[in-house]
């Protein structure tokens, strides 16, 4: 059993910081836990998190201190004052090397957990006495006390006093695992959930300001930017977030939603994952390939208003040069990073490509015919064939993919039914550098997995459609694989 013995006494004026620092390294020597068992690493660990809350109630007792004699009506008597400090959070960085965050959090902890005083002197309990007892005792850490005064400070003048403190008990309760309910500890985020929980019941209609004030301040910014990004902000409503990360959620998990599968695509999904083929994106970057798609499916409806009498179009704008390179950048209107050349190609196989051409002093001189672009008839004709993104696994519904020249229209790939499938975003965008291969087999597509996630694998069928999918046919000879692209008529 590991465990640490570290004790001092605050009350000893001799008790320096150093002499402190110089004992917490005698018991915790550096690189003690290599090696460890198993067992003894977690007892270990549980054992300095309870030597770390004891010290973090130290803490906080202490900066709230410093914020008691940093009292603005104290004036130049006051510690900061004293310090050269204009507010006691600065004084408490200076001290400690922490973010003013950090001062401040500590700061606001220790002013509710720390005994009141009066103008007069008269001295009152702390305004949390519960969480300041179960803090000071180090049964709790200032995460779950700073979870449970952040939630319930709110309605401390909107709820009766014995109603609060049966809230206040309860919360504690639950955090050292006190509970009549449970006798494990709750976690602060836990904690957090609860104190909400709390907070509504006591005082439901203290929900309403929250909400008027939530809708002053919902948005959606534009982003700037980044390192290739555009990085933004979003503050959404909770019903909207809600609404939205079901959506994510549906797309995320396609063996319990199975909405866009079939019974194949599953089977083919879990096999893959079982040969180690894991999706290599996060769950972050498949959140983003999800918005994408859906930005794509929406751009597509029909019902959004037109712009300049025109549907919404992104427009982007590539040399004549860079183009029959296959190499350079393009430029999208309205942003101001260039994107790559892969890009480039995305956006030409998905909405085609106009060609404009200018004299030397940028007059217009040739305004040629859009080329390249699926029509809206193409486009249902090839989504009842292939009913979604063609990708096993993939749960992107078909009204957010994109049409796939399967052989390049640079190539001679014509513009036809019989050489568009539908991908969605990302699959997409890495179909050249992802392994997986597509081909056309008498206007039928087929798909054929990368090595690492089945070696050798076959070509198989694509199409999720309902009304045509069905078992395929056992027992066909193969003619071997073509090129990548390539249409094979049989």
């Amino acid at each position: 059993m590991s465990s640490i013995v570290f004790s001092f006494d605050t009350t000893e004026a001799t008790a320096s910081a150093s002499e402190l620092s110089r004992a917490a390294t005698q018991v915790l020597p550096a690189r003690q836990v290599v090696g460890m068992a198993d067992d003894a690493l977690l007892e270990h660990g549980a054992a300095l998190e309870e030597l770390g809350r004891q010290i973090d109630a130290r803490r906080v007792e202490w900066a709230a201190e410093v914020g008691e004699r940093s009292r603005r009506e104290l004036g130049s008597a006051s510690l900061t004052a004293q310090k050269g400090c204009r507010t006691a959070v600065e004084l408490i960085q200076r001290v400690t090397r922490s973010s003013g965050a950090a001062a401040s959090r500590l700061l606001k902890l220790g002013a509710e957990t720390r005994p009141q005083r009066s103008l007069s002197g008269v001295e009152f309990p702390a305004r949390f006495p519960r969480v300041s007892e179960a803090l000071n005792n180090g049964d709790i850490g200032t995460d779950t006390a700073r979870a449970i005064v952040n939630g319930l400070a709110p309605i401390l003048d909107h709820v009766a006093i014995d109603d609060l403190a049966a809230a206040e008990f309860e919360l504690v309760c639950a955090a050292t695992g006190t509970s009549p309910e449970s006798t494990v500890p709750a976690a602060a985020d836990e904690i957090t959930a609860q104190a909400t929980q709390w907070r509504a019941f006591l005082d439901p209609d203290g929900v309403r300001p929250t909400e008027e004030r939530a809708m002053a301040e919902r948005g959606f910014s534009r982003g700037i930017a980044k390192g290739g990004l555009i990085c933004g902000t979003y503050a959404l409503l909770p019903e909207i977030a809600g609404k939205f990360n079901r959506v994510m959620d549906a797309q995320l998990s396609p063996k319990t939603t199975g909405t866009f599968l079939t019974d194949d695509d599953r089977a083919a999904a879990e096999a893959a994952e079982a040969e180690g083929g894991r999706d290599p994106r996060t769950d972050s970057q498949k959140r983003h390939d999800i918005f994408a798609s859906m930005i794509d499916g929406i751009a597509r409806s029909g019902d959004l208003p037109s712009v300049g009498g025109a549907a919404p179009t992104v427009l982007v704008s590539v040399t004549a040069d860079d183009l029959s390179r296959g190499r350079g950048v393009g430029w999208i209107d309205g942003v101001d990073d260039p994107i790559s050349f892969d890009a480039v190609k995305q956006f030409a196989c998905t909405g085609g490509t106009q060609n404009i051409r200018f004299d030397s002093d940028g007059r217009i001189i040739e305004l040629g015919s859009p080329q390249r672009c699926f029509t809206p008839a193409q486009r249902k004709a090839i989504t009842l064939r292939d009913g979604g993104c063609i990708i096993p696994g993939c749960s992107i519904p078909a009204a957010w993919t994109e049409i796939h020249h399967v052989v390049p229209d640079a190539e001679g790939g014509p513009t036809h039914t019989d050489n568009g499938v539908l991908l969605c975003w990302y699959h997409h965008r890495s179909i050249e550098t992802s392994g997986w291969q597509v081909r056309m087999r008498k206007g039928v597509p087929e798909v054929k997995a990368p090595p690492w996630i089945q070696w050798d694998s076959p070509w198989r069928p694509a199409s999720k459609s309902r009304t045509r999918n069905r078992p395929p046919t056992r027992g066909r000879a193969s003619t071997g694989p073509p090129a990548r692209g390539e249409i094979r008529e049989e």
